[in-house]
This record gives structure tokens, C-alpha cells and sequence, in this order.
């Protein structure tokens, strides 16, 4: 054990004594916080009831010290870093759930188009308690979700707790997800574009849709929606190019972390596939990472009217550090800045017009999640952070699966409205 504290303390010293600023007595007391853990680390082994593999000991005590930090910081086993790679590209199998953990559940952050979790009415904002009737309090983020991938076809029963309702139960047959990150259609003579998640297909999707709406409208196309509503996120570089899409210059997105010299700028290059058309922007509580820069973008450069309700307020940036014959570490090390220098970081994107969603049922409060409301949620500066467990109510009306989509017809009216308008100015 002795043996393994000097390795530890070795390797400590490697990374801080070039920093001289660093004093002595900060290595000493470092060095007796890691004895402590290693006292720790073998009464345990000794002493638990039941004989604990050391491996697991490790990675849990590594897994704690990460989640401290952030929601979003986590280490990967070999299996899970082999899992999200699998995601990025778009297929995969299990729930189709972006999740996060909070007070030692898990969360919904936005269930994917067109999966198992979306079929079953899994919404942005739900708590899982119960995974096949067994409490997830105690698990990891990582073996929650573990549990919850399984053998295609095979079935899972989930306890839902959603503001406003008894818990209840749901089963959810799993299944192999393929991410169609991009759809398309014509409504009326303008052109929509749902953008479900950023994984390394969308980029190209966005340009094929593009392509198949100018094929319909021709120049009759008034204006296009971009609807990242329900959309988690996903890819940096994807984001950028989406925005990039429709922007012909200016700065997209800015990183700052701890390091001033490592910030990066994302700036657009000549080009817009809309050629100017209006364009409108959908937005709501599921929208998080990826679709608030590529909102905030469009926003600042006035290039788009962002419509809808609050973003999710996820503005860290999440860095994926492969780990030799370990897996990977996911660790927060930056925030994203829209180019008027604002952080989403828990303040969100707020739409230049608010719509709520319009149901047809009878009114109730429901629960509105944010990145703010998360357990360890980074600072922003300036902006006061919510106390914990307090979240956000609003007054929304239950939606029905075959009522019209209000948000995106007031999106429609718009565009019309603006083509009218041009076109009367025009004349």
C-alpha cells in the first residue's frame, strides 16, 4: 500500500513542481490527503462486510471526485467509452434517452425523436427512481445507464416521478436507435428542418435537406424553421458548421477556460444555404449544448428570430481524454460564449419571442428543468445561482399527440408576415 501512496505522491509531483509558484506546504498537505485516502481505501478492503474488488473501490472513489465538480464530468470505463463513440456516430442500441444525474437520480434531459424512450412519453424533465422496480439512489450515472441498455426487444420498467403526478410506472421495450439527426419538409412555401441531436452525420444532412427544399420550392421558398427543439446536443464541430451554414462572417461560438492562452474562436466563412431568407429558430427546455450555440449564433448576428421558450443553460464544454488501456475521462474544461460574449452557462438562451407550447387539455403546473437546477451546475459569473432543489414552475397546459404543433405555426405566421411585408415594401 505504501508502495502505491509513493507512486501516487511521485506522480503529483511530476505535474506540480514545474509550477513555482506552487508552496511547499500545498505538496505536503496534498500529499497527506492522498495518505488519507489511502488509509481509507484499505480499512475498507479489510474491513467492509463483503469483499469489495479493488477496481471497482477505484473507479467509484474516481467517479465521486468527478461528479463534485459538475454534472457533466465523469470518468468511462473501456465499455462505456466504447458506447459513446458508438453514439457520436448515430446508431446504437438501448432507450434513447439523454440523461444526467441529479439528488442521486436520474434525470431526463430530452428523450430522442423517434425511439423507444419518445414512444413511450418519456419527457424532458422526468426523474427516474426505479429501474426494473430495483432504487437507482446509489448508483453512478454510468451504471444507470448500463442498466438500462440491454438485449433488443427485451423490456424495462421504469419509475417516472414528473412533477404534478403519483410516481408511475413505464415499460419501455429496447431497441436498436438510429439517429436520423436531420428530417425535412415543406410547409406551405417555406422550408422546416428538425435537427434531433449533433453526431457526426448532421452536417451533411442539413446540406441534403437544403438541397431537397430548394428541389420542391424553388424560388417561391419564403423562409425557413430550424427546430432544435428536444435537442440535447451533441458535437462541437457540428454545431459549428450548421451555424456556419447560415452565417457568411463573424465569430459562431467562443471556449474560455482556466487557461486564457487556450481559449479558441469558431468564426463562419462565406456562404448561406437560406441566401438570405428569414429564418426562425425553435427553442424549449430540451434544448441544450450544441443547439443553444448554434441559437445564441444566430441570434447575436441578428440573422435569425429565435422563437419558442428558455433553452436548457448548458454552456460547459466537455473534453474527451482517452486514458491508455483505462477508458476515457469526460472533464469539463471550458464555457461556451456566443459572439456578443454572453455564457449560457445556467442563464439559457431566452427566445426573442416567447411561445408556450398551446395544448388543448386542462391547465396544469409542470416542472421546468434547466442546467441551473442541477446539483454542482458550474457558476456563471454575475448570475446568482438558484438554491438547490429549488427549480422553476410555469403554467403550461398538457399536450395531446394530435394537436397542432402551436409553436411551429406561430413560427409559420411569421415567416409569412415578413414575406408579405417584403413584399408589399417591395411594390
Amino acid at each position: 500500500m505504501r508502495k502505491f501512496l509513493s507512486v501516487v505522491a511521485f506522480s503529483t509531483m511530476l505535474v506540480t513542481a514545474p509550477a513555482a509558484a506552487i508552496a511547499a506546504e500545498t505538496d505536503e498537505e496534498t500529499f497527506r490527503q492522498l495518505e488519507l485516502f489511502g488509509d481509507i481505501f484499505e480499512r475498507v478492503r479489510a474491513q467492509y462486510v463483503d469483499e469489495a474488488a479493488d477496481k471497482d473501490l477505484i473507479e467509484a472513489a474516481i467517479n465521486g471526485m468527478l461528479q463534485s465538480l459538475d454534472p457533466h464530468s465523469s470518468y468511462l470505463n473501456e465499455e462505456s467509452f466504447r458506447d459513446m463513440q458508438v453514439q457520436t456516430r448515430g446508431e446504437f442500441g438501448g432507450l434513447g434517452i439523454e440523461v444526467t444525474m441529479e439528488q442521486g437520480l436520474v434525470r431526463v434531459v430530452s428523450p430522442i425523436d423517434e425511439t423507444p424512450a419518445a414512444r413511450a412519453g418519456l419527457e424532458a424533465g422526468d426523474f427516474i427512481t426505479h429501474l426494473d422496480g430495483e432504487s437507482v439512489l446509489g448508483l453512478t450515472l454510468s451504471d444507470a445507464v448500463d442498466k438500462m441498455r440491454g438485449r433488443v426487444g427485451s423490456d424495462i420498467e421504469l419509475t417516472i416521478r414528473r412533477e404534478g403526478l403519483e410516481p408511475f410506472d413505464v415499460t419501455v421495450t429496447r431497441d436498436v436507435v438510429r439517429i436520423r439527426s436531420v428530417r425535412n419538409r415543406v410547409e406551405g412555401k417555406a422550408g422546416y428542418i428538425r435537427i434531433t441531436t449533433f453526431n457526426e452525420q448532421t452536417m451533411d444532412g442539413v446540406e441534403a435537406s437544403m438541397k431537397s427544399l430548394r428541389e420542391e420550392l424553388g424560388n417561391e421558398m419564403i423562409g425557413l424553421v430550424l427546430d432544435l427543439r428536444r435537442n440535447p446536443g451533441g458535437l462541437l464541430d457540428q454545431a459549428v458548421k450548421v451555424s456556419d451554414a447560415f452565417l457568411d462572417q463573424g465569430e459562431i461560438v467562443s471556449t474560455r477556460g482556466r487557461d486564457a492562452d487556450n481559449a479558441q474562436r469558431f468564426n463562419a466563412t462565406k456562404g448561406d444555404l437560406a441566401e438570405g431568407l428569414p429564418i426562425v429558430v425553435l427553442i424549449n427546455g430540451g434544448s441544450a449544448s450544441a443547439s443553444e450555440i448554434v441559437a445564441g449564433a444566430l441570434q447575436d448576428h441578428k440573422r435569425a428570430v429565435v422563437m419558442g421558450t428558455e433553452s436548457f443553460g448548458k454552456g460547459s464544454v466537455q473534453t474527451i481524454m482517452p486514458i491508455s488501456g483505462h477508458g476515457a475521462l469526460r472533464l469539463t474544461t471550458a464555457k461556451y460564449y456566443t459572439p456578443s460574449g454572453r455564457s449560457i452557462q445556467l442563464t439559457s438562451i431566452t427566445p426573442d419571442i416567447v411561445v408556450e407550447q398551446a395544448k388543448v387539455e386542462i391547465e396544469e403546473r409542470t416542472q421546468r428543468v434547466r442546467e441551473r437546477d442541477l446539483r454542482n451546475a458550474l457558476s456563471n459569473e454575475g448570475v446568482e445561482n438558484r438554491p438547490e432543489g429549488e427549480v422553476e414552475e410555469e403554467v403550461e397546459v398538457s399536450e395531446t399527440t394530435d394537436v397542432t404543433d402551436y409553436q411551429l405555426a406561430r413560427a409559420l405566421d411569421l415567416l409569412k408576415g415578413i414575406a408579405t411585408y417584403t413584399l408589399r415594401a417591395t411594390n
